[in-house]
């Protein structure tokens, strides 16, 4: 093997346990990570570890942007599982309890994406492709069922004019196929959708609520018929990923 492939090579391990040893502190004590640290950890000097991460903000974009595509792998494999492509609501389904899954299993991943700001950080524009993966699964499912002609109108006039000018951009530029109306629609479930996740993730509803899987589940279904999404024969506290056998959270 060349020399240069070897160098490659060993660079790229190091800059994987550089981000798993990063990803180790994100979950012990927050966002606020110490190169020091984190090379302390490692059993290397400090200014070692600045060859490979120019500052502690290269090494939260390479960390956010990981996360960002590990999220979006979840969402698009559920919705890619989904066999039957007309079906919207199991689509929706899927794709929202990939979302709450998956941050339940890396939750320092997920308060780094949707937590507090990190002080002093300001996410560069490389983040926005990994970031816009996961909501384009809604998109694509809104944009399948105005395609379709299976998705819910919504009415264009209900929308104050600020709202009505940003949706008519967004589309534009994102989706030519959704009418700002049921563009505007989608992004309301989408951040309420997030709301939940973040509310059961961050403790809201520790003593109050146990059935959660159940409840998120009831959320999805009532944020789709806000969407518009048509209804379907799934049963109440079942999904298309979530066989009978599936362990309950």
């Amino acid at each position: 093997m060349p020399a240069g492939s070897i160098r490659a090579r060993v660079r790229a391990e190091m800059i994987e346990e550089i981000k798993a040893t990063a990803r180790r502190h994100l979950a012990a004590e927050g966002a606020n990570l110490s190169l020091r640290a984190v090379a302390r950890d490692m059993g290397m000097v400090s200014s070692a570890l600045y060859r490979y991460f120019a500052s502690r903000d290269d090494l939260l974009t390479a960390l956010i942007m990981d996360a960002y595509d590990a999220l979006g792998d979840a969402v698009e494999t559920a919705d890619a599982r989904v066999a039957d492509r007309d079906d919207l609501l199991g689509r929706w389904l899927a794709a929202g309890h990939a979302i709450r899954d998956w941050a339940l299993a890396n939750p320092a991943e997920y308060a780094l994406l949707f937590g507090s700001p990190v002080p002093g950080y300001a996410a560069p524009t490389d983040t926005v492709r990994a970031a816009a993966r996961t909501p384009a699964v809604l998109v694509g499912i809104a944009a399948d069922g105005v395609r379709a002609g299976t998705l819910a109108e919504h009415d264009p006039d209900d929308l104050p004019e600020q709202v009505r000018a940003d949706a008519t951009a967004i589309a534009a530029s994102f989706s030519p196929d959704v009418p700002p109306a049921a563009l505007t629609a989608a992004m309301l479930a989408w951040m309420s959708l997030f709301g939940a996740v973040s509310f059961e993730l961050f403790g809201q509803l520790n003593n109050t609520v146990y059935a959660r899987r159940e409840l998120f589940g009831h959320h999805l279904r009532r944020l789709a018929g806000h969407l518009g999404l048509p209804a379907g024969d799934h049963p109440k506290g079942r999904t298309p990923d979530s066989p009978k056998t599936r362990n309950r959270r």
